[in-house]
C-alpha cells in the first residue's frame, strides 16, 4: 500500500507522537510498504528520506504541556501538495483534534482517512474553543484508533464516535541489549544487592510538571540521606537546575547527574545503567512508551498508579505502583527495591514477558488492518478541492 501519515508535532523536538509514527512508518517500511510523512519541521532541519517537512512549526499550551505545532496558509499549501502528489491508497492522521496538520490534511483531503488518537485529558479548552471547526474535519475519518483505554475515553466524552484500541508499539529489540552509559556499572542481571547505594533512572522532559521530575526529587532527598552512594540518573530536554535546587539539598545535589537531551542510542544506554526505573508522572499519559521502553531493556520499575501506567504494568505484577505524587511512598518503595535484588530480577522478567504485546512486528500488522478495511472500496486519497 502507498500510505501518508502526518504527524502533527514538530520533528525536531523529541516526543512520544513523533516516535510513535516513526516507528510505525519503518515498520511498515520494513514490511513493504511505499510510506511519506509530512511533519512540521525547520526547513534546514536533517529528516529521514521518508518525512517531508511542512515548515517551522510554533509553540502552542496544549494537553498540559507545550506543543509546536503548524498551522497556517504555508502549511495548508504544503500539505494539498503533498496530498497531491502522494498517491496514497490510505490517509493515516495523527492527533487529529491537535490544531497542526491533522486538520489541514482532512480538510484538504477526500478517500479513506484512519486517525489515531493518542491524547488523554479531563478537559481541554483548545479543543472545547475549536469543537465546531474540529467536527467538519473529524467528519471525513473512516476509521478511528486510540492507542489505549483513557484516550478513547477522552475522544467518545470530548469529540464523540469511537475507536478501535491498538496501543502505542516499541522495537523490543533494539532496546533489549545494550552497555550501560560510561561511568555507571550498570545492573547486570539484578543479582547484586544495592546496600547503600544503587541507581534510580528517569526519562522525560525535565521541565514539564505533569513529567513528575519534582516529585522523584523529593524522594531523592530522602533517600540520599539513608543511602550514601544512591545515584540519581536523570536523561530529557529542559533545564532542572531550580527544581534540583528547591527540592535536593545541597551536599547531595552532585549525586544528580543530568544528561540532557541524548541520542537514541544513548537512551537506550541509559536504560541499561540504572538499578530501577522511576516514572513519577502526576496525569495526561494515555500509555506510557517510557515504560513499554524500560520494560524491553528489562528494567525494574516503579510507577505512578495513573490508570495508563497501571494498565502497562498489569496492576503492579510487571512494576511496582506508589500512589500519585506521594514521594514518600516513592522514597520507601525505591528502597525496598533497591535491597530486594531477587524481587528486580523477577520484575525485570515480567516486564520483559508483558512487553511483547507492544511490540512493533504485532502493532503495525493491527494499524495495517484497519487500513485495509478503510480501503475496502480501491479508493485513493485525492485533494478535495476544499481550501483549507
Amino acid at each position: 500500500m502507498k500510505i501518508g501519515i502526518v504527524c502533527p508535532y514538530t520533528w525536531n523536538v523529541p516526543g512520544g507522537v513523533q516516535q510513535h509514527i516513526r516507528d510505525l512508518a519503518e515498520a511498515l517500511i520494513a514490511a513493504g510498504h511505499q510510506v511519506s510523512v509530512l511533519a512540521p519541521a525547520d526547513d534546514d532541519a536533517p529528516l529521514p528520506h521518508y518525512v517531508v517537512g511542512a515548515g517551522r512549526a510554533v509553540p502552542v499550551p496544549y494537553n498540559g504541556s507545550v506543543a509546536r505545532l503548524a498551522f497556517g496558509f504555508l502549511s495548508a499549501s504544503r500539505v494539498r501538495r503533498w496530498i497531491r502528489e502522494g498517491g496514497f491508497d490510505v490517509l493515516h492522521v495523527h492527533e487529529p483534534a491537535a490544531p497542526s496538520l491533522g486538520i489541514l490534511a482532512c480538510w484538504a483531503a477526500d478517500g479513506p482517512i484512519v486517525g489515531t488518537f493518542h491524547a488523554s485529558y479531563e478537559k481541554s479548552r483548545v479543543v472545547s474553543v475549536t469543537a465546531p471547526i474540529l467536527q467538519s474535519a473529524l467528519e471525513k475519518i473512516t476509521g478511528r484508533i486510540a492507542v489505549s483505554e483513557a484516550a478513547r475515553k477522552t475522544l467518545v466524552e470530548h469529540l464523540g464516535g469511537d475507536a478501535v484500541l491498538i496501543p502505542n508499539g516499541v522495537a523490543t529489540e533494539r532496546y533489549a541489549m545494550a552497555d550501560p552509559l560510561p561511568g555507571w556499572p550498570g545492573r547486570g542481571d539484578g543479582a547484586q544487592p544495592r546496600p547503600g547505594g544503587g541507581t534510580l533512572g528517569f526519562l522525560g522532559r525535565i521541565d514539564e510538571p505533569r513529567k513528575g521530575l519534582q516529585v522523584l526529587l523529593k524522594a531523592f532527598a530522602i533517600l540520599g540521606r539513608q543511602r550514601p552512594k544512591l545515584r540519581l540518573l536523570v536523561a530529557g530536554p529542559g533545564d532542572a537546575d531550580d527544581m534540583i535546587a528547591k527540592e535536593v539539598p545541597a551536599d547531595l545535589r552532585d549525586r544528580v547527574v543530568l544528561l540532557g537531551m541524548v541520542s537514541e542510542e544513548d537512551k537506550i544506554r541509559a536504560y541499561h545503567s540504572v538499578d530501577v526505573f522511576v516514572a513519577p508522572n502526576l496525569g495526561g499519559e494515555s500509555f506510557g512508551i517510557v515504560l513499554a521502553e524500560a520494560m524491553s531493556a528489562g528494567a525494574p520499575i516503579i510507577a505512578s498508579d495513573i490508570e495508563a501506567f497501571r494498565r502497562v504494568l498489569l496492576d503492579g505484577k510487571a512494576g511496582v505502583l506508589f500512589p500519585v505524587g506521594d514521594h514518600e511512598a516513592l522514597a520507601a518503595a525505591a528502597a525496598e527495591l533497591l535491597d530486594d535484588p531477587a524481587r528486580r530480577k523477577q520484575l525485570s522478567a515480567e516486564a520483559r514477558a508483558a512487553v511483547r504485546a507492544y511490540d512493533w512486528s504485532t502493532v503495525a500488522r493491527e494499524v495495517v488492518r484497519v487500513y485495509e478495511t478503510v480501503a475496502v472500496d480501491g479508493m485513493s486519497v485525492v485533494e478535495s478541492g476544499v481550501t483549507a
